[in-house]
């Protein structure tokens, strides 16, 4: 995950978002409008992927197996038990977009369909040496999703979660306190903001194939884009929240962001703000930072954005 290095870009990108308009904030906006009589009902039965036993596809050394049973909740399994010190798989959407993950070893893991039902392609690299990877699998398969939302209420590889997770109970906790979705919402990103600082030191080089832990951000308080999006997904959806993490650019800096499903208004996509009457901005890096005008200008304007991948 790239980060930003240029001076005014990373101003642009670390100043600091509040809920309200003028000098008002997320959580005086949930205070205006909460109820103290309503209750959210805390989600406790926490969605997670599974394993399954049927459709299954194996290379022909049967070191890799691919497990698609379970294509219509939105999701499928990989798993490597071969010899390569590093495994790479890219997965080709019916839309042709191509998401690259890294794959962990010796262990099953599970990755999201984002680009809805139809055609798949998914394709399993070895690593040979220095840059070189061999084709160690290659798969097609179909996928019928029976819920739209499904891929973005689960745990996956950058929003990994199990139900004792940290980030998970932080969320029960949070969900106990709210009077509905809106407003947990509200109390997730004061959470997120107000806990969690900007790694410069990190964001100056991050690691290649870098996987976010939301559980690790709440512990060292700290992280990169990355970071804070996954933390606030695991959060939401979690809770039943259909959420995006969305990576892409902003202006010329690679950057990544949430967007959110209500029932009230559907996906509000991009970076979104609410301010106690409509959304604008909800982007939890930015913010962190303190506000500054020629932040709130540059991204209140969408068309500064481009998404390039939905997880």
């Amino acid at each position: 995950m790239k980060e930003v290095t240029h001076r005014r870009m990373r101003l642009l990108m670390c100043a600091c978002f509040l809920f309200a308009y003028g000098c008002g904030s997320a959580s005086d906006a949930g205070a205006a409008r909460k109820d103290p009589d309503a209750h959210r009902a805390t989600v406790t039965d926490i969605l997670l992927p599974q394993e399954g036993t049927s459709s299954v596809a194996v290379s022909d050394d049967g070191s890799c197996r691919v497990d698609t049973s379970n294509t219509s909740q939105g999701y499928f399994f990989v798993t490597y038990t071969g010899s390569a010190d590093k495994v790479q798989i890219q997965v080709t959407n019916p839309d042709g977009t191509l998401y690259p993950y890294p794959l962990t070893l010796n262990q099953p893991e599970d990755f999201p369909l984002t680009g809805g039902s139809g055609s798949y392609q998914l394709n399993v690299f070895e690593h040979v040496s220095g840059d070189n990877y061999a084709v160690c699998m290659s798969t097609s398969f179909e996928a019928a999703i029976q819920d739209e939302f499904r891929p973005y209420l689960t745990a996956s590889q950058y929003i990994y979660y199990t139900a004792e997770s940290q980030s998970v109970q932080k969320g029960i906790e949070l969900s106990n306190q709210s009077a509905d979705d809106l407003d947990y919402i509200q109390q997730v990103y004061d959470y997120v903001i107000g806990n969690v600082t900007y790694d410069d030191a990190f964001a100056a080089s991050p690691p290649t194939n870098y996987i976010p832990d939301p559980d690790r951000t709440l512990d060292t308080k700290k992280g990169i884009c990355f970071d804070y999006a996954s933390l606030m997904c695991a959060m939401l959806r979690s809770q039943g929240i259909p959420t995006k993490l969305q990576v892409g650019y902003a202006g010329t800096v690679y950057h990544a962001w949430i967007s959110v499903w209500m029932q009230e208004t559907g996906w509000v996509d991009g970076l979104i703000r609410f301010d106690g009457t409509e959304w604008t901005l909800m982007d939890p890096t930015l913010a962190s930072y303190t506000s500054a005008k020629d932040v709130a200008d540059y991204t209140s304007n969408l068309d500064n954005y481009y998404v390039e991948y939905n997880y």
